[in-house]
């Protein structure tokens, strides 16, 4: 009587179809009534995507319980939206060399699994990619970039070698400072859009935070 299973994967990332849209409808075709994760592979979609992943799901009666992806970008949407996410890292080292070729500080990605707490301090020799979030009186630094899966509310230094092409991206981005090579900046005071993740660059030397999609 349990044979059916209680979840199914459904890769949208297939090449027998020209995009994910119509790649995700004709695979809920053959679905009915069932929890599914959405593996997304590499693909870089915004929380637009994800909420049209979930509309398109509803439609054909199945419910998106999760997904799974190599591309940061992706994970941060949805789990901005309050989705289970599994950022999926083996064989990734390749693909984050390519996307990476432009930032010149670019050395190695280290990760950090749960929350940096106060008097705690993470440093990294490239990119910075935390599941969790950074404390009051924690301090994370990257001679890359700094991406945060949770709350940014410590002190952050990106590009601390002088990389003023280093971002620093939060699902909340409400620091004590914030620092990108020489550019210091407080946090801002009004709260977050809901269901964006945030980033901060320098444009017209100033820092600047804004939705992580318009960047």
């Amino acid at each position: 009587m349990n044979s059916k299973p209680q979840k199914i994967i459904i890769n949208i990332k297939d090449s027998k179809y020209p995009n994910w849209k119509i790649c995700l409808k004709n695979k809920l075709k053959i679905q009915k009534l069932i929890n599914i994760e959405i593996d997304c592979e590499s693909l870089d979609l915004t929380c637009t995507d994800i909420s049209e992943i979930i509309a398109i799901s509803n439609q054909y009666n199945c419910k998106v319980i999760g997904f799974c992806s190599t591309s940061s970008k992706t994970i941060v949407s949805s789990q901005s939206l309050g989705y289970k996410s599994q950022f999926i890292i083996e064989n990734l080292s390749n693909e984050t060399l390519k996307t990476n070729e432009k930032n010149l500080s670019f050395s190695k990605t280290n990760f950090h699994q749960g929350t940096v707490r106060s008097g705690e301090y993470l440093e990294s020799p490239g990119d910075l990619l935390i599941l969790g979030d950074v404390n009051p009186g924690a301090k994370v630094s990257a001679e890359g970039n700094i991406m945060i899966w949770g709350r940014l509310l410590g002190i952050a230094h990106a590009g601390k070698n002088g990389n003023s092409k280093a971002t620093i991206s939060a699902l909340q981005l409400r620091p004590v400072q914030l620092r990108i090579a020489k550019k210091v900046a407080r946090g801002p005071k009004e709260k977050p859009q809901l269901g964006l993740a945030e980033q901060a660059r320098i444009d017209s030397e100033e820092i600047i935070i804004a939705p992580l999609e318009t960047t």
